[in-house]
């Protein structure tokens, strides 16, 4: 991914989920914080509630592929934790890819302007 790291540290994510906006879907779970750095930080998880370890791997190979295909429309400087639900196992790949597409990134667009008018 070009302009994005991994988000790997317990308190990060602990970090977004308290103070980070979130966006729901059937699918996903989208949170959002600027981080004041020139580059993304993504995380992605799917919990036990998604299925058994090919269920959770096959939910994060989608979120990772449609997160790849959409990276340069994101906003720059941002932390994003995609939580998967267990509706996304049951999709092909380019329906998330499309809702990211469509929804996803309009929506992160929209919290960030939110976020920098206050």
């Amino acid at each position: 991914m070009l302009y994005t790291e991994t988000l790997k540290d317990n308190k990060d994510f602990l970090n977004l989920y308290r103070k980070g906006k979130y966006i729901p879907s059937r699918y996903s779970v989208i949170y959002v914080k600027p981080n004041g750095r020139p580059f993304n930080r993504l995380g992605i998880t799917a919990g036990k509630k998604i299925g058994n370890a090919v269920h959770r791997n096959r939910a994060k190979r989608l979120i990772r592929l449609a997160y790849r295909e959409n990276e340069l429309a994101m906003p720059v400087g941002i932390d994003v934790v995609i939580v998967a639900r267990s509706a996304i196992c049951e999709i092909k790949s380019d329906e998330y890819c499309g809702y990211m597409r469509k929804y996803g990134v309009r929506e992160i667009e929209k919290i960030l302007k939110n976020i920098k008018t206050k």
